[in-house]
C-alpha cells in the first residue's frame, strides 16, 4: 500500500471554496479506486495550511488513478476551478508506506 500525503497552502479567505473542492476529491478518489482518509482543514494556528491523505494498493494503482483523473470530467472541472479562483496557492505531495494494526 502507498499513501499520498498532500500539504496545501491555501487562501484563508476562500476556505469555503477549498472545502467544497476537498469534498469533491474525496468522492473522486474513492470512485477511481483509492481509499481517502480525509482532509484536515485549518482550525487553530496557521489559517492557510491544510492536509489530506489517501491510499492505493500500490504506486502502480496510484499512477492508473492519475491517468484516469486527467480525463475524468469532474476532476478536470475541479482543477479548472483552482486555476480560475486561485484558492490553492501551492501544494507538496509526498508518498509514504503506512504502518497499520
Amino acid at each position: 500500500m502507498i499513501t499520498c500525503h498532500v500539504k496545501y497552502i491555501i487562501d484563508p479567505y476562500q476556505l469555503a471554496e477549498f472545502e467544497a473542492y476537498s469534498k469533491a476529491w474525496i468522492r473522486i478518489v474513492e470512485r477511481l479506486g483509492g481509499k481517502h482518509h480525509g482532509y484536515f482543514l485549518p482550525s487553530e494556528g496557521a489559517s492557510n495550511i491544510a492536509y489530506c491523505l489517501f491510499s492505493f494498493t500500490s504506486l502502480a494503482e496510484y499512477e492508473r488513478y492519475r491517468q484516469k483523473a486527467l480525463t475524468d470530467p469532474e476532476s478536470t472541472a475541479l482543477v479548472a476551478s483552482v486555476v480560475e479562483k486561485k484558492f490553492i496557492l501551492s501544494y507538496e505531495r509526498s508518498f509514504m508506506r503506512p504502518l497499520l494494526s
